[in-house]
């Protein structure tokens, strides 16, 4: 098993999303009671929208200011902010109207525009916004990834050229994705190494086979590109990982 993987499993998908909620508003009340920014990337699919949830549910009771908070997406969909394949669109629904997050801390990934143009736009804003790393990558607090069937994570899918994988920005536009919509916009690989903390939720059925590839053969997937990348990454599932 990966040293720099650490594992938490459950019983399913409810309980998966409310231990991330509480772990991730811990998260956001010691940025804010020490004064420090908190700089988050969201994805989409199931399990965030269940996240979402819970997290606005537990913070009826808790009470934790969002206000350290700065939101990014690990991706999006090259669809209109109104467009039901849109991951914006679900998180201002799920999460920032009920936490009344304010329009200036959401930086949102314009996939109503030229990929292009969207993505020089993404980049220049959140390196405006976060610290740099030495080989010039945004340094986020923490990026939330969810898992498909076949070990994707963000928009980084398997059987990508090696040229993509291997692109410096912080943003890539994907084309002719395996996935609708056809065209999409992702944090890269060398993004994904820099961030602080990478969560990455697994949870659905169908998803066994891809998890035991990540952790087993890194090359495999993109999920295990990105745990060999970093020094830690942590996983939250409700798959079983036994053969």
């Amino acid at each position: 098993m990966n040293t720099n993987l650490e594992i938490n499993s459950f019983s399913n998908a409810d309980a998966l999303a409310a231990a991330v909620a509480g772990r991730w508003l811990d998260e956001v009340a010691f940025a804010g009671d020490h004064g420090l920014p908190h700089r988050v990337a969201l994805s989409g699919g199931r399990i965030a929208a269940r996240l979402f949830a819970a997290v606005t549910a537990q913070n009826r009771a808790r009470g934790v200011s969002f206000a350290p908070a700065q939101f990014f997406w690990a991706d999006e969909r090259c669809v209109p902010p109104a467009d039901s394949e849109s991951n914006y669109r679900m998180a201002a629904e799920g999460l920032f109207a009920p936490l009344n997050v304010p329009a200036g801390r959401i930086h949102r990934l314009k996939g109503e525009e030229e990929p292009e143009q969207a993505v020089r736009e993404a980049s220049a804003e959140i390196l405006a916004l976060a610290p740099a790393s030495a080989t010039g990558q945004p340094v986020l607090d923490l990026v939330l990834l969810g898992m498909g069937e076949d070990g994707h994570v963000a928009s980084l899918f398997p059987g990508a050229a090696a040229e993509l994988r291997a692109l410096p920005g912080p943003f890539l536009v994907i084309r002719n994705s395996p996935k609708p919509p056809p065209n999409r916009l992702s944090l890269s690989y060398a993004a994904l190494g820099a961030v602080r903390q990478v969560w990455v939720l697994a949870s659905g059925a169908g998803k066994e086979t891809a998890l035991r590839q990540s952790l087993a053969s890194p090359e495999l997937t993109p999920l295990g590109r990105v745990i060999a990348s970093r020094g830690k990454t942590v996983l939250f599932t409700d798959l079983p990982l036994d053969p």
